[in-house]
């Protein structure tokens, strides 16, 4: 806020000031900005000049606010500097009155909905380091390349790129469809290509826009916390559907009640590792179809494949026009670009599109344009080839060193891909204390547990990122989460 407005709020609100004359109002604001530290200690003041403009007075009005301010204490003059003020408040300064201290954790006022989901946090601001889950290796990104193309779309030959966007940047579209024609086997019009803030937002509109409240959706179990999160936001029921070695595995009997929407991540599942396999994406297609379901495709990690073959994706599988596919950039970029997009059938790029313009206002269309020449020169492939080297190496660190060491004591899930394995008790440990333990040794291991719709049916384990972390921390860390293992066996008595 501009110090201006806050002065003119001051003086409109304090009734008791309107028969001061006009310089005592501006120095009772300026006064009880100070005092309130909406003027922080050492802060610059404006100069007079600047400031009696921005009021609408006379600057001599200013002045002598300023030179009262001085006179008592509040603030001091350095020549050719600007007035600052003073780092304690003089002695005689008035108290002001704490504001109303308000209970921690008491949220009047929300919803059902809204109490649901803060009562489900998930989300972490450990965002690095061993083991953290989920989060890719920015230190290793092309800073150099990066900036160079931004600033080649930051400047005023391209402003029309730093309003609103409609469905996205047609350039970065049309690279898409070309790229997903040869990775995924997609074939889309670039149209049919809408340009999201992350693939949350992603999710969170095709539940809006394709299911009602109290329509059911199935979901991975164990599944992506995040995914469940938007869900249930949304007002959806959700139905856990059990994940086997081969992805996804829904019952014959679980289609005699068949839902709305069903959320599959088959290219890598999260957090099993498990890759849906062909015959069962085909059986999967075949009964969505039937029951007149929508598929969201979660296809987060599919570029980042180790020693495999890609499966088509289910959109590109299907004719039937019952997927929308979810791609995002969070993984092989960076997570803070909140850059995905989603590839909806024909019938759905018109209402889709108008949703996601009145409800979430598009932009970032520096970053797209960006993007788009990033992919087209090819240094995007040879960034995710850079990246499939170092995370194969890392993987193999982690597996070496944690196996070697635990032994039979556990298993591992997952490793054809992504950045993240898997790891399953033999015995049945408390996960969760076990993450605490290994926490206390600045080591962050999450529980498998809270990936599963019911924590008291879970298998217990720990899913562990190694994206972030060096070789020779994997050996270290791997070390030290073994001996927190070892110590709740011993403590079971194994």
């Amino acid at each position: 806020m501009l110090l201006s407005d806050l002065l003119l709020q001051y003086m409109q609100q304090r009734t008791e000031w309107t028969r001061l004359p006009v310089r005592r109002r501006v120095y009772a604001a300026l006064r009880q900005a100070i005092l309130e530290e909406r003027l922080a200690p050492g802060a610059k003041l404006p100069a007079t000049r600047t400031l009696a403009r921005e009021l609408g007075l006379a600057r001599n009005t200013v002045m002598r606010a300023y030179e009262q301010l001085e006179a008592e204490g509040y603030v001091r003059g350095h020549t050719g500097a600007g007035t600052f003020v003073t780092d304690t408040l003089p002695r005689d300064a008035p108290s002001v009155p704490a504001p109303p201290r308000r209970e921690a954790g008491h949220a009047p006022g929300l919803s059902r909905r809204g109490a649901d989901i803060a009562a489900h946090p998930a989300s972490s601001t450990l965002q690095s380091g061993a083991f953290v889950p989920g989060i890719p290796d920015v230190a290793a990104f092309p800073f150099r390349v990066w900036r160079r193309l931004l600033g080649r779309y930051m400047n005023s030959d391209h402003s029309r790129l730093m309003q609103y966007a409609s469905g996205g940047y047609g350039p970065l579209k049309a690279v898409l469809a070309e790229h997903l024609k040869v990775s995924r086997m997609i074939s889309c019009d670039p149209r049919q290509i809408l340009i999201v803030g992350g693939a949350h937002q992603g999710l969170d509109l095709c539940a809006r826009m394709l299911a009602d409240p109290g329509d059911e959706a199935w979901m991975e179990d164990p599944g992506y916390w995040g995914a469940r999160n938007v869900l249930r936001a949304a007002g959806l029921r959700l139905r856990a559907i059990p994940v086997d070695a081969d992805g996804i595995a829904p019952q014959p009997s679980d289609w005699r009640r068949p839902p709305r929407l069903i959320f599959t991540s088959p290219s890598y599942q999260l957090p099993t590792g498990a890759v849906l396999s062909l015959g069962r994406r085909r059986l999967l297609l075949e009964q969505a179809s039937a029951a007149d379901a929508w598929i969201i495709e979660d296809d987060y990690d599919n570029e980042l494949r180790y020693n495999r073959e890609p499966i088509a994706s289910l959109y590109g599988l299907s004719s039937t026009n019952r997927v929308i596919y979810v791609g995002t950039f969070s993984k092989v970029m960076y997570p803070g670009l909140r850059l995905a997009y989603l590839v909806v059938p024909p019938e759905l790029v018109e209402p889709l599109s108008t949703a996601n313009a009145e409800l979430f206002r598009e932009g970032r269309l520096v970053e797209q344009a960006a993007l788009a020449e990033f992919i087209e020169s090819g240094r995007f492939s040879a960034h995710i080839r850079r990246m499939r080297q170092i995370y194969a190496e890392r993987q193999e660190a982690l597996r070496t060193s944690l196996e070697t060491r635990l032994g039979d004591a556990v298993s591992v899930s997952g490793g054809q891909g992504g950045i993240h394995l898997t790891y399953h008790f033999r015995e049945a440990l408390d996960d969760e204390r076990v993450s605490r333990d290994a926490l206390s040794e600045g080591i962050v291991a999450r529980p498998l547990s809270l990936y599963y719709h019911d924590t008291a049916a879970a298998r217990p384990g720990l899913v562990l990122g190694y994206a972030t972390v060096t070789p020779q921390r994997i050996a270290d860390a791997s070390a030290a989460l073994a001996r927190v293992v070892e110590r709740r066996l011993d403590a079971k008595g194994r």
